[in-house]
């Protein structure tokens, strides 16, 4: 990351800027300098000591001309894609708070008083929420407005509790200290949902305000592809919560399947015209198997995750994990093995009375799904502990770092 000049608002030295206003910018020759004289009549209409940067993600355009003739100071970030200009961008930032927006003049730079209001208020995260502040016509296609958005909006306060309910409006304030302890690192269009995700997370002080969206200034099509960068955002969604993605489901799985398999074991349900019988008690048995071994996912990747220092401390995981020793965990494994022996043993026994001959498949199904099940779980349980003491090979317990709670 390079940075081409220091210009910051006439009148303020470097220790003096509040607020840096940053722009990522790739090829927005059409619409660049619009952004950048209203954020500079912004800050002089303020009278807020501050500095407009351009992150320029590899323009050809001839942006960089552009925005150091308009009075913005370019950071140049080799690094591809909207994350990595923001990071560099950020990184770069002079002011204590940081306002970001996208260069196509969709947003309104000159109108930033409930931002900085909010912070400082004491808010570390402050998002814009359009659908509150007005969303122009024709400046938000019919399925962004109506599905992408809601959705992963939706999802995202599902997962992560927050109280920003525009998960991915582009114009947003934050304390860059605040912001630069979460380690941001995603280098694509799903920057905006780590960025939201983290400040949950680690329990910042997030506060939304209203804001506008106008249709953007630009000819050529823009650099969002709707359903590769949904996608992206889900997906990360969904990996940075091991709950919802391993756990719930898991659990769900567990309980459905031991209902199943607990209902047909005496003799088969008859449901209406439908007879329930022993092939269902063998889903059953493969859903509470598939759905063990999801919840063991959950409890490695939180594990590792807080290790890694991607997840904060759970501290109610912390509490099993301590409590449930390798060798606790060896002996539920082995009760649940010692189970499906005993019914393993049961039914070779009434094979041995037929003398090994042909027998009641309903009949002798109703033991071994059961005992299958119990064994399959037993070894799942006994591997799964000892993958859990080797995640925390050299480590003293899980103990809880600044203070975070999950």
């Amino acid at each position: 990351m390079t940075d081409s000049s220091r210009n910051v608002f006439p009148g303020s030295s470097i220790e003096e800027i509040e607020l840096s206003i940053l722009m990522p910018c790739l090829n927005e020759a059409e619409t660049l300098e619009a952004c950048i004289r209203k954020a500079l009549s912004y800050l002089d209409r303020s009278k807020i000591r501050g500095e407009v940067i351009v992150a320029d993600n590899g323009s050809t355009d001839g942006s960089q001309a552009i925005a150091t003739r308009s009075g913005a100071r370019i950071v140049q970030v080799p690094d591809k894609g909207y994350g990595s200009a923001l990071r560099g961008g950020i990184s770069a930032a002079i002011g204590s708070f940081v306002i970001m927006g996208d260069a196509d003049d969709s947003y309104d730079f000159a109108n930033l008083d409930e931002f900085v209001s909010a912070l400082r208020g004491g808010a570390d995260l402050v998002m814009g929420n359009r659908f509150l502040g007005g969303i122009a016509p024709g400046a938000m296609p019919f399925h962004h407005r109506y599905l992408g958005n809601p959705v992963l909006s939706a999802l995202g306060n599902l997962f992560f509790p927050s109280k920003a309910k525009d998960f991915h409006c582009g114009l947003r304030g934050f304390k860059k200290d605040s912001i630069l302890s979460l380690q941001l690192n995603t280098t694509g269009m799903e920057f905006a949902s780590e960025m939201v995700v983290k400040a949950s997370l680690h329990g910042l002080q997030i506060e939304e305000v209203p804001t506008t969206l106008s249709p953007d200034g630009r000819s050529r099509a823009p650099h969002l592809r709707s359903w590769r960068d949904g996608w992206r955002h889900l997906r990360f969604l969904l990996v940075y919560s091991p709950r919802w993605l391993f756990l719930y489901p898991g659990i769900t799985l567990v309980i459905l399947g031991f209902v199943i398999m607990l209902a047909l074991i005496p003799a088969p349900l008859k449901l209406g015209n439908v007879t329930l019988d022993t092939n269902t008690m063998l889903y059953g048995g493969i859903l509470v198997i598939l759905g063990l071994e999801s919840v063991t996912f959950s409890v490695f990747t939180q594990i590792f995750g807080m290790n890694a220092g991607l997840l904060p401390i759970n501290s109610q995981l912390r509490g099993l994990v301590n409590r449930l020793t390798l060798e606790r965990g060896l002996l539920l494994g082995a009760s649940f093995v010692l189970i499906g022996v005993i019914g393993t043993v049961l039914s070779l026994a009434t094979w041995s009375y037929a003398d090994f001959g042909p027998l009641n498949a309903s009949r002798i199904a109703r033991l071994t799904v059961p005992s299958v099940t119990a064994l399959a779980s037993g070894l799942q349980i006994i591997l799964s502990s000892f993958f859990i003491s080797i995640l925390q090979i050299g480590r003293a317990g899980l103990q809880p770092f600044n203070k975070l709670k999950y």
